[in-house]
Order: C-alpha cells, then structure tokens, then sequence
C-alpha cells in the first residue's frame, strides 16, 4: 500500500467525479452517476482511473467520498417507511412547524409535505420538564403496545423525539431499549437527544424525522460500498464528507446520515477556501455548477460561513422558511436547479424558465443522444458552439448537436418564432441570470458587496457560465482553478477528519453563571467529539473549537461566539460579553448597550489540521498562444455567427496570455472568456480572468 495515494469520489446527479493523488501526480475521471446503483459508477470510475495510473484498489490508503444521496431521498421523497413517536399531545408537531408563514402575503402558500404521514405518527403519555425534571415516566407495556403497532404498521425507521429530551434523554433510551425487542430486525431508530440534542422542538423533530427517513437507504448504500471495495482488496480507510465540510467514519455515517445532506456542495466550498488561500485572496464567491444544481458560497479569510441549521426540498427557491429545517453543521450556501442538465420550458405566460428538474444522467440532455428529449442548458452550450461535441467529459461521450437543435426548436423555438440558436441564447441567459440573482440573494443575507469579490467558478458547468454571472454581478476578477471540472472531489482530499456536537444549556452571561458546571458539559461534548474523531485520525494531532450561541435575552436567533481554549470561569463573563457584542456590532452595524445577554446552544468541534497549502505562483510576463482552432459562436447580442479562436489550456506555459472573446478548452471542463474579459495562465496551472477595463 502507498501510504500517499489517496482517492476521492464525488457522486453528483448527473456526473460521478473520480480523483486518484498518487506519486506526486492528479489523475481525474468524469463517468454518469448510475441512479439506480450509485456504487457501480463510483466502481466504474475508480477502476478507469487506477487503470490510468497502473494501481489497483491494495495501492490506496485512502478513499474519500462525498455523496447527494440523503438529499436527493429526502427531495424526491424515496426514503424508508419512517414512523414518529413523540409525547402525547406533540403527535402534529411537523405539520404546525413554528406557525410562521415564509410568504404572508401568498394566499396559496405551499409548505414542503411532512417525511412521516399523519396516520404513521404515535404519541407515548410521557412527560420531561424543561430541566430535565421527570414529570411522567412512560410505561414500559405501553411502549411494548406501541412497538407492535409499528410492527403492523410495516415501518423500516423509526424517529424519537420527545418533548425536552435534549434536557435529559432517559425516556427516549428506554424507548429504544424496548422497541428494539420488540420491532422487527432491521428497523433501525433515531433519538433526538442524539441526533440533535437542542431546544426548538419542531426543528429538533424535524431533524430527527430525516435522519430516520435516510438511514436504511444510507446504510445500505454505504454497506454494499463498503463491501464491493474490500472484494477488490481495498485494506486503507474509507470516509465519509459532512455537510460542514470534515471527513467522518463509516460507522458514524450510517448512524447519522442526516449530516451527509450537503456532503457534495460541502467539498466545492472547501476547494474555494483552499484556492483563496492559496492566492492570498481574502474575499472569494464560490461558483459550483455541475450537471444538477449551482452552489454559491461566500468565503472571507480562507473560511467559508458556517451555520447550524439547513434547509433542505424548499418550495420556495430563494425564501427561508419554506423547507424542511435540519439542525446540523452545514456550510452556509444557496443551492438551486441550474446546472448543465437543467432543462429548459416556457411557461404558462411563455417566458423561457431553467430548472430546477434535471435531465440527470439517465435519459441525461438530448445532445447525449440516449433518449433525452427536453432541452437543458448542455443542449444551449452546444447549440452556442461553446462545446466541441467530440471528447466531452473527458473523451467518455461525443454530442449530437442536432438533437440538441430539434429539442430546443420543438420546446422553445417553434412557440417563439425563435431560431433553435436565437433559443439556446435565451436559456443561457436566463440560467445565468438565475444563478446570479441567487449570488444577490446570499450575498445581501451575508450583508457582503460582490464586487469586492473575486470569483472562484469550478464544476463541469461553471467555467462556461462564470464570466457572464460575474458581468451580471459586477465582479471584475475570476479564477478557473487546475481540476475545475472536479473540483469538489478535489476538496474532499484537503478536508480534516471533524466532528462537532453541540447542546442545549440556557444560561444567562453575568458573574452569577455556574461556570464549573458549563466547563463539565464542553469537557464532556469534547470527550464525545474526540471519541468520533480518534479512530480516523490516528496520532494526528487534533484542535478544539469551542463555541457558544449567544443572543441578547427575548431575541429569537443567535450569533456564534468563540470560547477560549481552556476552563471557564467567573473572570470570563466581562469577556464573553464584550465578544458577543464585537460580533454582533460586525453582522448588524449596531449593539445594544446594557442589554443582559444569554446562551442557548454550545459546541465543540474536534479535528485535525490540514496540511498547508502551497502559494500559488504568479503568472510573470505575457505570452501569446497560438490557438488549436477557430471554432464558430452564436453571439445572441448581435443575432450572429462569429468566429472564436480555441485555445488548449493543457501544457500552456505559465504566462500565456488569452485575449477575450476566446474558449479554453481542456480534458475536464471549457472556459469561456467573454469580450470583456482577458485571461492569462499563472504559474500554478489556473486561468485567472480580469475585466479589460481593470486590467
């Protein structure tokens, strides 16, 4: 076994990316996610690329894989027959929410339908107290009676969530004790107060509910994964990528899944923080677009904005509230359904809309000529002449440029009075107004100024839209980085081994707080932490975080706090005051003085410490290129055809310069350099693009 030679896997919904560093060397494949059997073509991937480098599966140490299965079960709603058990009175609790209305203006408001119907939710007569005070104390017989109606009622999962049971979990592990008796094999079960042991009932529940709702479905995956590698005589450690961006175990995977939800997206934020740092940069946009979704994310001083809670199956794109919430560590970004195999319609006022239903792979964009017949944006790329139909996702399939004219002509053209390229012009530029508007979105969220950004655009699809989002958004400076077209299985290999565990202890911040007792609850969390880290790690040497949430008293929302690393004690509350107020005065431009301040939530996140990564090396003196070819461009400005000179980005020195309009082309990815833009290759392998005005 070599103990560097890692490989990493990224299952997206249209593409599976493959990484293999070995020898010092980046080797890459791009083959189609097979939905029915996400495994085989992570299999089929990685089998062409140790077949690339002469290795076989014994060679590896590592193998890293980020996955958009758990989310993709919870959308599309293919996850387990899950039954809710929760205190009496709290049957409804998914269905209510936190009463608010994300529109309440819209009479026809539509909230995202409940994981667990309303005739497979129970309730047991149990009662905890807000301090962990037993008021009732469930019946043993009752709980035996509620096991058999869950036995009838066929369920596979199982979620627990009682009323204050992040306070004291002791009826809820007496559920389980029981119920595992008495269920069927296989029936696995969740615990809120392990799942997510926080206040907030309804998300607690919710985040409960989902992790039961993916669990079978996860573990099985991951249990034919695990076994498929070792039948090919893979001996190194296998992991998993959470949604906040740190590598955990198999086993800590399949017991909660809920926290894999963004595991993809997670490793292209990752990638961005990587590169910023590497060039020094200290305000990036991350620009992800693959062949489902894009994902924007913002990224100050190498790290990208963090949150504790995710929505996931919004029925409104771009307004909070209007999805089933997760309490878990996530990567704070906007994901939406515009990626190379969104498909293209027009509405019923027959405007040109772009998403969020995928081709995926299977029938995949007509231009993949394997019975797809609906336009998507890769069908307007093409039409564009902005993809070469020979060689495309690295050679494993040749476009048919005539289906994609036929699907756009019938869907979008003929009703329009439109040429198919005048139509594929139109969904260009609707996608990439799309994605811009969501950059606006998350940025006026973040209260950050884009043009003060420079853009990190990576992805099959991205690199062909990212100079038209940036004009759109005012930001004068992009960076296509080496392995764009890979670059969240990329990420997957710089990310450390993490866990994070966070609970529910309200306190007030003055001289009066039992501190003593504050430091047992981190001292325990750290120890719980260390415990899911230690086996992946090894003797790497591990850093703590801690973390409190803290708000100001009668406000609904809290603020992250760091913790010093070591004891608390009395001294600390001026601290930890004039901290929160820092960072508040920072997000809201103002504090309130004299205000009493308090915690609801405490974290403590272990893990290890990335190698630090290499500076890139600056492009130097300009040098021209001579171009591969002269490729033909729809130019809808001009309603014409004009001639776009191809430049190869593979071997080009460092220096080489490329005037815009002009398209790179290489193994992964194509870059479009649009008119107002000039590239150059820098010393490190990466185009970077500046507007000509600011150049």
């Amino acid at each position: 076994m070599d103990s560097d030679a890692r490989l990493s896997a990224d299952i997206g919904g249209t593409f599976t990316d493959i990484v293999l560093d070995a020898r010092g060397k980046r080797l890459t494949r791009k083959v189609l996610t097979t939905p029915h059997a996400p495994e085989e073509g992570v299999l089929e991937g990685i089998t062409l690329v140790l077949a690339d480098a002469g290795l076989t599966l014994s060679d590896i140490n590592m193998f890293v894989h980020g996955t958009t299965l758990a989310t993709n079960a919870i959308i599309e709603r293919r996850g387990a027959r899950t039954a809710l058990v929760a205190t009496e009175g709290f049957r409804d609790v998914l269905a209510i929410g936190t009463e608010s209305r994300f529109d309440q203006y819209d009479i026809m408001l539509q909230k995202p339908q409940p994981l667990v119907p309303r005739d497979l939710r129970f309730t047991l007569r149990e009662r905890m107290d807000a301090r962990g005070g037993v008021q009732i104390a469930p019946d043993d017989e009752q709980i035996r009676q509620l096991g058999l109606q869950l036995a009838a009622a066929g369920v596979e999962s199982v979620a627990v969530a009682f009323l204050h049971a992040y306070a004291n979990p002791t009826h809820e592990l007496r559920v389980r004790d029981i119920l595992t008796d008495v269920l069927p094999p296989g029936v696995t079960l969740s615990l809120s107060c392990e799942v997510c042991p926080q206040v907030r009932e309804y998300e607690r529940t919710s985040t409960t509910v989902a992790n039961a709702y993916v669990q079978p479905l996860m573990a099985g995956y991951l249990a034919r994964l695990d076994q498929a590698l070792k039948a090919r005589h893979f001996a190194g450690t296998l992991y998993l990528v959470t949604s906040s961006g740190g590598l955990t175990s198999l086993e800590t995977a399949r017991t909660f899944p809920v926290r894999l939800v963004e595991s993809g997206p997670a490793g292209g934020a990752i990638f961005a923080a990587r590169i910023s740092e590497c060039l020094h940069e200290e305000r990036v946009l991350s620009f992800d677009m693959g062949g489902t979704t894009a994902k924007i994310c913002l990224i100050e001083r190498n790290e990208p904005a963090q949150s504790r809670i995710f929505e996931v199956d919004r029925t409104a794109r771009f307004l909070k509230g209007s999805g089933l919430p997760l309490c878990i560590p996530v990567i704070e970004m906007i994901e939406i359904g515009a990626g190379g195999g969104s498909i293209a319609r027009l509405d019923a006022m027959k405007r040109v809309t772009v998403g969020p239903e995928s081709a995926s792979s299977v029938p995949g964009p007509a231009a993949y000529g394997r019975g797809g017949a609906r336009p998507t944006v890769t069908d307007a790329d093409v039409m564009l002449g902005l993809l070469r139909p020979e060689g495309f996702a690295g050679g494993s399939l040749t476009l048919q440029p005539a289906l994609s004219a036929r699907a756009l002509s019938d869907a979008i053209g003929t009703e329009l009075s439109l040429s198919a390229e005048m139509a594929a012009h139109a969904v260009y530029e609707i996608v990439c107004e799309s994605m811009a508007s969501a950059a606006r979105v998350h940025a006026a969220e973040r209260g950050a100024l884009l043009s003060r950004h420079t853009m990190v655009a990576f992805g099959g699809a991205a690199p062909l839209h990212a100079a038209r989002v940036a004009e759109k958004l005012g930001v004068r400076r992009l960076v296509i980085p080496n392995s764009a077209g890979v670059g969240s299985a990329v990420g997957f290999l710089t990310a450390p081994v993490s866990y994070e565990i966070a609970r529910s202890h309200h306190t007030r911040v003055d001289e009066h707080t039992d501190y003593a007792a504050i430091s047992a609850l981190l001292s325990d969390m750290e120890e719980a932490a260390r415990s899911m880290v230690q086996t992946g790690a090894g003797s790497a040497p591990l850093v703590k975080r801690a973390a409190a949430f803290m708000r100001y008293v009668g406000q609904g929302h809290e603020i992250m706090v760091e913790l010093p690393d070591r004891p608390l004690c009395q001294t600390d509350a001026r601290g930890l005051r004039e901290a929160f107020t820092q960072e508040y005065a920072r997000q809201f431009a103002r504090s309130i003085p004299n205000a009493p301040i308090e915690v609801l939530n405490w974290s403590v996140r272990i893990s290890t410490i990335p190698a630090p990564p290499v500076p890139f090396i600056p492009a130097g003196e300009k040098i021209a290129l001579s171009p591969l070819e002269i490729r033909r461009f729809f130019d809808g400005g001009s309603n014409g055809w004009v001639d776009l000179p191809v430049y190869d980005r593979t071997g080009a020195p460092s220096g080489a310069f490329v005037p815009g309009p002009a398209i790179i082309v290489e193994k992964e990815t194509t870059t479009y350099v649009s008119a107002r833009f000039d590239a150059q290759i820098d010393g490190s392998g990466n185009i970077i693009m500046n507007q000509k005005d600011a150049a």
